[in-house]
């Protein structure tokens, strides 16, 4: 086994180069044209017509598709596009109902079966959740997310990058996240190894309807305890700790971690719960797989504009409408959106890393080598901190593309000890290829980025 040497400063913390990115072409007017064309269905709701070719949500979702081709069409047929549905009952859907989701995949070159998803939903409603016929236009709820997974295969489907990337257009999120339920279904149908999930919902925005505006800011959320965990698992963190170390978390606090690397561009205020109160959305189904996932969503939400009749009372309008909307927040959203999605498909997965801290006055961590790794990055954190710092990399000397691939395969180990006391301290590591770097995989139980069942 090649010796490991120590770096004097992480790769993550370089100062990033002057060049053209996949974000920069995002473009506020395509997105509102995007939103304008969803709009013009009247109604998207789950419920209503799957036949019209103009009306309902079945012109959407067959738009959706054929706009997902056009982009591949660019590319040389770069996109795999193809509907993924179940028909389903439930409360919201009280007779059998076909749920469509459009989606398209942009294999990965070296790893194609991890994948990173970006998410929005296509569907609608109005005040009566159980009304598919009144119009219900959905511009930012969630008119916004959809356009937003529109606008980024655009930009980063003329990429190559080592793994995968799925846009995916979700229908019957408002009659109870059927659509992310079937997608999640899904990718675990297909033993796809989920390493991000991105959901898009209500991103269009920037004031509420008392006149506070966040113009600069995006909200990010992520659960605490996991929603797959175990009774072994529950018990295990109740010893080593790890209740506010999910997957999501972490990924949520990368997400943070790259907006601040861009000044100019939106920030992250991290909300840590899995979502608004008493709310929810697609990225629950993915949650409860055991996959890490996170909801993007408005510094500040406008609640006379989402989920309403389109009316007018004692001089106040109620509507969720394309007027009410804010076009270059949205292509600010956006960019961040790309940004991760690019930087997510290019780094390897986050290792799966254990501690022995017990009774001892430092800390030994391990963890295998992982498919595409040239880096690993030690973390740690006080218990008490909400972010990682980044203080120590550990490289093969001379190693190879094919070194570092033939050491995962092997499952070959890796093991660092740090001068400092596990009581009192978090630890984790990342992943690295070149400069692009994995979130950070916490050393507890259920801190790796795969289902419990796996570890």
């Amino acid at each position: 086994m090649r010796k490991l040497i120590l770096l004097a400063a992480a790769i993550a913390a370089a100062p990033l180069a002057a060049q053209t990115h996949p974000a920069d072409d995002v473009s506020a007017e395509r997105l509102e044209k995007d939103v304008e064309k969803l709009v013009s269905f009247g109604t998207r709701h789950t419920l209503s017509s799957q036949t019209d070719p103009k009306r309902g949500i079945g012109a959407a979702v067959d738009w959706g598709l054929a706009e997902f081709k056009r982009i591949g069409a660019k590319c040389g047929g770069c996109l795999e596009v193809l509907p993924v549905g179940e028909t389903v009952t439930g409360s919201r859907v009280p007779t059998p109902t076909l749920v469509r989701n459009a989606v398209a995949i942009q294999r990965g070159t070296e790893r194609p079966n991890e994948v990173v998803i970006v998410q929005g939903h296509i569907d609608s409603r109005v005040s009566d959740v159980m009304d598919a016929t009144s119009d219900a236009p959905g511009a930012n709820d969630d008119g916004s997310g959809t356009a937003l997974v529109i606008e980024a295969a655009r930009v980063l489907s003329g990429t190559r990058y080592p793994t995968t990337i799925i846009y995916a257009l979700l229908s019957g999120e408002e009659q109870g996240l059927h659509g992310g339920q079937i997608l999640a279904n899904w990718a675990e149908a297909q033993g796809f190894t989920v390493k991000a999930v991105l959901n898009n919902d209500i991103v269009g925005n920037s004031c509420g309807k008392d006149g506070y505006c966040e113009p600069k800011v995006v909200r990010v959320f992520s659960e605490g305890p996991r929603a797959d965990l175990t009774a072994r698992l529950r018990a295990a963190q109740t010893r080593f700790g790890g209740e506010n170390d999910t997957p999501a978390r972490n990924l949520s606090r990368w997400v943070a971690g790259l907006a601040e690397k861009h000044p100019d561009g939106l920030q992250v205020r991290q909300i840590w719960r899995t979502d608004r109160m008493g709310r929810g959305g697609d990225q629950v189904p993915f949650l409860q797989k055991g996959y890490p996932a996170i909801r993007f969503s408005v510094g500040v939400e406008d609640y006379d504009h989402q989920h309403q009749d389109l009316r007018t009372e004692n001089g106040v309008f109620y509507g969720d409408t394309i007027e009410e909307m804010d076009f270059d927040y949205l292509a600010g959203v956006t960019k961040l959106n790309v940004r991760a999605l690019d930087a997510l498909a290019r780094a390897p997965m986050p290792p799966t890393v254990s501690v022995d801290a017990a009774v001892r006055v430092d800390t030994e961590l391990a963890w295998k080598a992982v498919p595409g790794a040239q880096v690993y990055i030690v973390a740690t954190r006080a218990t008490d901190a909400p972010e990682w710092r980044e203080d120590v990399a550990l490289v093969y000397i001379d190693g190879s593309k094919a070194d570092n691939d033939k050491a995962a395969a092997e499952g070959r180990m890796f093991k660092h000890v740090k001068k400092l006391r596990g009581d009192d301290w978090m630890f984790g590591v990342a992943a690295c290829a070149a400069t692009y770097c994995s979130p950070v995989s916490s050393a507890v139980p259920g801190g790796a980025f795969e289902p419990v069942g796996k570890e």
